[in-house]
């Protein structure tokens, strides 16, 4: 009796239902755990009542489960309808987006898991895919002020069609954090997939570490490129000599950012998880394609650097062992940077 003067005046809630009523479903959303005595319709009221008043005005994602022709409507008005396989009917199994072949609810909470991991694994393969953006639009603005040039377009397309591609792909396999059930879940309406958190790691912090290495070792690791820069040539005036200095300082960034990129891999496989296990059980490298597909960036940078028929189609050249071993140091730099950062986050919830 009590809900039937809850119901809404029309199929579902609007903006223009009664204020008692309004305050009366968002308090039963927030504080009610059981509906007892309840019709077919108004199942599908309560369900709707969470769409609606959840998520302090936001509206939650529903799922309901069932198993008879009265559980029907509700099931079909919620997101996620889950019917029972075995003696759930035929009409709620056609209201319903999952069957319960087994009729166990535990299996709910591992299609939940799965489900969470798939976005989170969604969400970091787009993390490690933006932070190589700002080390590849940062020589452009460099030559503006002088600087030789540091990357090519042929080489930026090598790098995110060659390597970062496929192993943006792998972070489908890769396996869930420790803690992934115990973190509240990304609501869709309130938190987008690319949302500013991401943008702020990927361009904000691993993009801007990324750069400042491979500008470090574009001056550092490269012989006679601070020479170059301080005589202040343009490359219309630069001699054969000049020429090879800019083509292997051109190498070496191209070598740093993809020693960069696979540090930001191994960075973004957790959010919070050590992958080293420092302070808290490690991650380490479960994801075996993950790791097969860091060994073909490695084999795909130094082919760019010692094979000629590659040399000659993305304007890359022979460089030193020095400046072959130098850009190592990006690698330890960004994952150990974000080690830390992993710490920190700990330490706060």
């Amino acid at each position: 009796v009590m809900l039937d003067t809850r119901i809404p005046k029309g199929d579902n809630f609007t903006d223009e239902e009664p204020e008692e009523n309004v305050k009366w479903w968002r308090k039963a959303v927030q504080h009610t755990r059981v509906f007892a005595r309840v019709s077919p319709i108004h199942k599908q009221v309560i369900v709707q009542a969470y769409q609606k008043y959840g998520y302090n005005g936001i509206g939650d994602i529903v799922a309901m489960t069932g198993d008879g022709v009265n559980d029907a409507p509700a099931l079909k008005q919620a997101e996620v309808g889950v019917a029972m396989g075995q003696r759930g009917t035929e009409v709620a199994k056609d209201a319903s987006d999952i069957v319960l072949h087994d009729d166990n609810f535990s299996s709910v909470v591992k299609g939940m898991e799965q489900g969470r991991l798939s976005s989170e694994n969604l969400q970091k393969s787009i993390m490690y895919t933006l932070c190589s953006k700002v080390p590849q639009v940062a020589p452009t603005f460099g030559e503006l002020f002088g600087v030789p040039q540091a990357l090519t377009v042929a080489q930026v397309l090598l790098i995110d069609i060659g390597t970062d591609i496929w192993t943006a792909i792998a972070y489908a396999l890769q396996p869930a954090e420790s803690k992934l059930m115990e973190r509240p879940p990304r609501h869709p309406r309130h938190e987008k997939m690319v949302n500013c958190k991401v943008l702020v790691y990927s361009y904000g912090y691993i993009g801007q570490l990324q750069m400042l290495f491979c500008w470090l070792m574009f001056f550092w690791a490269t012989p006679g490129m601070w020479d170059l820069y301080l005589s202040g040539k343009s490359p219309n005036d630069y001699n054969p000599e000049d020429f090879v200095t800019d083509t292997m300082g051109m190498t070496v960034y191209y070598w740093t950012l993809v020693l960069g990129q696979i540090a930001a891999a191994v960075s973004t496989t957790t959010k919070l998880q050590s992958v080293l296990g420092f302070g808290t059980a490690p991650y380490c490298f479960p994801n075996n394609t993950l790791n097969l597909m860091f060994v073909g960036e490695v084999v795909m940078g130094l082919a760019a650097i010692y094979l000629n028929p590659i040399q000659q189609a993305f304007k890359t050249g022979w460089i030193p062992t020095r400046s072959v071993l130098l850009p190592v140091i990006a690698f330890i730099g960004i994952t150990i940077a974000d080690e830390v950062r992993k710490a920190f986050g700990r330490s706060l919830e």
